[in-house]
């Protein structure tokens, strides 16, 4: 579903949509209240949606689309805080580039691909801003070197990020249980990785580098809990 008062911009996002395969434009609309009034005729995965528009705002009308995913575009930064209070999918600053868009709908088609395991995915903060960390990308997590209050992140992308002022505790708590596994003081990996193991170490399946090795120590003290969840 598109909304966007502005009709150039409601053609452009439709142009944009039709570039993606995993796409189908159900509806367009440039007026809030009108797809207000026909929602409940439509059957939709997903709404793109302008934030500032006459009568209602995109914010308002997300609050009304029942826990739909949404997508934000906006010539604006400030609804950000807002957007994401909603756990909205991503927040487009326009003119919307196909490749910052391109991202935003292959974070939606891998939410909407399992939507009976649950929530996939945790918003954290890091040092890029706000972000959404799907479980299935995460393989591996460990104290900073420079702050231990951050963590650093690294994705199956090979990106890496710093999540801002969070415990490997509460990590823990937002991460699936089965999934993930502390190894000892200052690390967390995604049992996905793991490719050999002793009682003392790890050899993953993640690439080493200058300050990254993929043999990493399991502790005696996380020992137990790692045994039985790989079996």
């Amino acid at each position: 579903m598109l909304l966007d008062d502005e009709l150039p911009g409601l053609s452009y996002l439709r142009i944009l949509c039709e570039q993606f395969p995993a796409l189908e434009v159900v509806r367009a609309f440039n007026d809030p209240l009108i797809m207000l009034r026909e929602i409940e005729k439509l059957e939709f995965d997903l709404c793109i949606l302008d934030i500032e528009m006459p009568g209602l705002n995109g914010i308002q009308v997300a609050q009304l689309l029942k826990n739909k995913p949404v997508i934000f575009t906006t010539a604006y930064n400030d609804y950000a805080s807002e957007a994401f209070d909603l756990d909205a999918i991503d927040y487009l600053k326009k003119p919307i580039k196909k490749e910052r868009f391109e991202k935003a709908i292959q974070k939606a088609v891998q939410l909407l691909k399992a939507p009976r395991q649950g929530k996939r995915f945790v918003r954290l903060n890091t040092n890029l801003g706000k972000a959404l960390i799907f479980f299935d990308q995460l393989l591996y997590l460990s104290t900073s070197h420079s702050d231990k209050r951050d963590k650093r992140a690294l994705l199956d992308t090979g990106e890496e990020l710093l999540l801002k002022n969070i415990s490997f505790e509460q990590l823990l708590d937002l991460l699936p249980a089965e999934e993930f596994c502390r190894i000892n003081k200052s690390e967390v990996i995604a049992l996905r990785t793991v490719r050999f193991f002793t009682k003392q170490e790890i050899t993953t399946t993640l690439t080493a580098s200058a300050d990254f090795s993929n043999k990493l120590a399991l502790s005696e003290i996380y020992l137990q809990d790692f045994l039985e969840k790989v079996g």
